[in-house]
């Protein structure tokens, strides 16, 4: 990664926006920003905790070796999002890596400066707490639903998830690009499988796709092969969460 002296408004990202602004002077002074180019990694699994990092521009996705030659891709991580902390605590190694989808700038946060701040500000602590809790859950549902849903309904989860976080353009894609094994690393499915389902989804009128790009067109069938599960106790209330 190259250095750049990016400026930051400290109030777009995560740490900023729930630190005291008297703190906000002490992470100037320790901050650092870097530019990324697409396909490079910002930190790499197994390696040494040095800091945590929070993106600035740019789309990110933090990924985990899953088997030899294959990754599982965790999240993605768009603008203000925070990135590298699940390397906290007493093994300070990283357990995933995060690599960018796209060129755009991170900003880096030494760890016992990050430590710090969390001692100081509580209202940090808090919602990484409740942010802990929401990854935790999200990690539940994805083991679980990798164990017993079928990879089409996983594919058609992914999607609305990627809609659900990303927004869509003003022609209506997801507003994110992925690479179809991008797509197969999130849903947890190999490539070839991901290719074979989104020509049959496209052929049945569920979805069109652009280059890397993909746009919803029936929703309400493709929530069918997510909510038709035996996953869900309610699997009504379930297709209005995906359809709204």
């Amino acid at each position: 990664m190259k250095r750049t002296k990016h400026e930051c408004g400290l109030d777009r990202c995560f740490l900023c926006r729930t630190c005291l602004k008297e703190w906000l002077p002490a992470l100037e002074v320790h901050r650092q920003t870097y530019q990324v180019k697409k396909g490079e990694q910002i930190f790499k699994e197994g390696e040494k905790v040095t800091g945590v990092y929070f993106v600035y521009e740019g789309n990110v996705k933090v990924h985990k070796k899953w088997g030899p030659d294959k990754e599982l891709i965790i999240r993605f991580a768009k603008k203000g999002a925070i990135i590298g902390h699940r390397g906290l605590g007493t093994n300070l190694y990283y357990p995933v890596s995060g690599t960018a989808l796209e060129n755009g700038i991170v900003c880096y946060i030494p760890i016992d400066i990050f430590e710090a701040s969390l001692k100081v500000n509580h209202e940090l602590t808090y919602e990484l707490m409740m942010f802990f809790a929401d990854e935790l859950q999200e990690s539940e549902r994805k083991m679980r639903n990798l164990a017993h849903m079928p990879v089409k309904g996983r594919i058609a989860q992914a999607l609305f998830s990627l809609k659900d976080k990303f927004g869509l353009t003003v022609e209506g894609f997801i507003d994110i690009e992925l690479t179809r094994q991008d797509l197969a690393s999130y849903a947890g499915a190999t490539y070839e499988t991901v290719f074979r389902i989104i020509n049959e989804l496209v052929s049945e009128g569920v979805i069109t796709t652009m280059g890397k790009s993909i746009k919803i067109l029936d929703p309400e069938k493709l929530a069918v092969f997510v909510s038709d599960t035996d996953l869900f106790q309610d699997g009504s209330s379930k297709k209005k969460q995906l359809l709204s």
